[in-house]
């Protein structure tokens, strides 16, 4: 709980970071310089390594058997497996990582859902691999004027409002919500995750 608050604070200390380094780029590139993309990739790159490490070490921590597991006493009724919720999680790393990139988003994403045909644990993790992969390009391409920035339709951030440190930060804000979930479902099969292991 400890490590999701500082990450928490983390992702808002670098959301108002980027705030106020937008003000500050709108004022410097009026005299004719740029922001340094080099300081903001950086940034952005500790955050997103965090977030990597602790998502894939708790996909891989689940046992086989269980990626087909979800509860269904309480208020769970209908919610996705273990499985389908990192494939949901992957998908939208590649969506947004499409836009941030200025592509179209990947056909097999589906509606967040992810490829039919990835359904084994070993799919799976190689899918979420990927995924972190095209974000960590979209992260390398922060400063580079030559590649565009699109919108995406699962984005609340549309027209000008979309940049490409946004769509990343998006991007990862949504995977540790779904990291919250992947910890419950852990637990409720007796897996201690790996970033709460001493």
């Amino acid at each position: 709980m400890q490590t999701m608050k500082s990450i928490l604070i983390f992702v808002l200390w670098l959301s108002s970071g980027n705030v106020l380094a937008q003000v500050g780029e709108q004022r410097v590139e009026a005299k004719g310089a740029s922001l340094d993309a080099l300081r903001e990739k950086h940034a952005l790159r500790s955050l997103f390594t965090l977030t990597e490490k602790v998502i894939v070490s708790a996909a891989d921590a689940m046992p086989a058997d269980k990626y087909g597991f979800a509860p269904t006493d309480g208020e769970f009724k209908g919610v996705r497996t273990f499985g389908q919720m990192v494939k949901h999680l992957s998908a939208t790393n590649y969506i947004l990582a499409a836009a941030a990139l200025g592509n179209e988003p990947p056909a097999d994403a589906g509606d967040e859902l992810g490829p039919e045909a990835v359904r084994t644990k070993t799919e799976i993790l190689n899918y979420l691999n990927g995924s972190f992969a095209r974000l960590d390009k979209a992260i390398e391409a922060i400063g580079q004027k030559n590649i565009p920035v699109k919108s995406s339709p699962i984005s609340p951030l549309k027209g000008a409002e979309v940049t490409r440190m946004a769509l990343v930060v998006e991007s990862l804000v949504h995977a540790f919500d779904h990291y919250g979930q992947m910890v419950e479902y852990l637990r409720m099969n007796g897996v201690v995750p790996p970033a709460s292991r001493s």
